[in-house]
């Protein structure tokens, strides 16, 4: 009787560790999956708020990143003034985040100023594309 219950126990060692390989070895069918397809990043709006004063424009705002790991960095420039076009330059960098993070639409702040005179338009682009904007 002893015998008996010593193979029982044997074959039930043996199938835990053949259903442990059965399970751990990769399968055919879960070969090569078909890349991601990459698609194209949209610009992301903009909201921002102007405030004049003495001469300096203060643009502050934010926009909503793919993840919250994405740093804004913006900067303000004049346009050319000998240019019928003159007006204020909102460039917002947004870097793509190649390393781990949790993908969540995050809204980022930016605040940027620039001495330029009153009443000019400010065009903003993010990493060189033309944004659309809101008023904050």
């Amino acid at each position: 009787m002893k015998y008996s219950r010593l193979w029982v126990l044997a074959a039930i060692i043996a199938f835990v560790i053949l259903a442990g390989f059965v399970f751990s070895v990769p399968h055919t069918r879960d070969g090569a999956k078909p890349a991601k397809q990459s698609v194209p990043a949209s610009t992301p709006t903009v909201s921002f708020r102007d405030s004049f004063k003495k001469g300096t424009h203060t643009i502050s705002g934010s926009l909503m990143a793919s993840n919250a790991c994405s740093i804004v960095t913006a900067q303000a420039t004049l346009s050319d003034e000998t240019s019928t076009a003159s007006g204020i330059l909102l460039e917002l960098s947004l870097p793509e985040d190649s390393g781990l993070c949790l993908q969540v639409p995050t809204k980022e702040s930016f605040t940027t100023t620039v001495v330029a005179p009153a009443g000019l338009p400010i065009t903003v682009t993010v990493n060189g594309i033309l944004a659309t904007t809101t008023p904050s």
